[in-house]
């Protein structure tokens, strides 16, 4: 995320328990997908959740933009 939707995810994470909830299940996402590209090999299983961890993440991402939209317009 660029310096500017930081920012005001910093202003309003503690007040926003919706806004906090997605971005803390963010990191979460990359930390575990941080950790599939680390390995050199992954079972099809693995894949398949990588898949749904990145597809899980996106979703996650385009709903603090909807947020954070919101605060902008305020």
């Amino acid at each position: 995320m660029e310096k500017r939707e930081e920012a005001l995810i910093a202003r309003h994470i503690h007040e926003d328990g919706e806004l906090r909830r997605y971005v803390e299940e963010h990191r979460q996402y990359e930390e575990t997908l941080a950790e599939f590209n680390k390995r050199i090999h992954l079972t099809s299983e693995e894949e398949v959740r990588k898949k749904i961890l990145q597809k899980k993440k996106l979703l996650g991402k385009e709903m603090i933009y909807a947020i954070l939209e919101k605060y902008r317009q305020a």
